[in-house]
């Protein structure tokens, strides 16, 4: 079983800077990537930053400059460094894996619960 848990999380102000962090535990073999979305009341859930295993990234335009996204492969965890912050990042963000759970098995999609992030103005 795998688990993707976020935290970090919170309400702050704009220009402010927040950290998100998300840990995927359980049976993995191999990550082979994993991503940032989020989520808005009222909108589709929108995909925020990607990161690959050996370090790609890929940023929405809406986010680029602002937020940069890391892994740490030994512990299966991911960062969302997240400046700047304006009131139009309020959101939901969840995380996402895409991960061979063991040597046999076919990669899989994992998703976190999410984590609020509200940005006053």
């Amino acid at each position: 079983q795998v688990q993707l848990v976020e935290s970090g999380g919170g309400l702050v102000q704009a220009g402010e800077s927040l950290r998100l962090s998300c840990v995927a535990s359980g049976s993995i073999f191999r990550v082979n990537a994993m991503h940032w979305y989020r989520q808005a009341p009222g909108k589709k859930r929108e995909l925020v930053a990607i990161i690959t295993s050996d370090g790609g990234t890929a940023y929405a335009d809406s986010v680029k400059g602002r937020f940069t996204i890391s892994i740490d492969n030994a512990k299966n965890t991911v960062i969302l460094q997240m400046n700047s912050l304006k009131p139009e990042d309020t959101a939901v963000y969840y995380c996402y894996a895409r991960l061979l759970p063991s040597v046999v098995a076919r990669p899989s999609d994992y998703w976190g619960q999410g984590t609020q992030v509200t940005v006053s103005s």
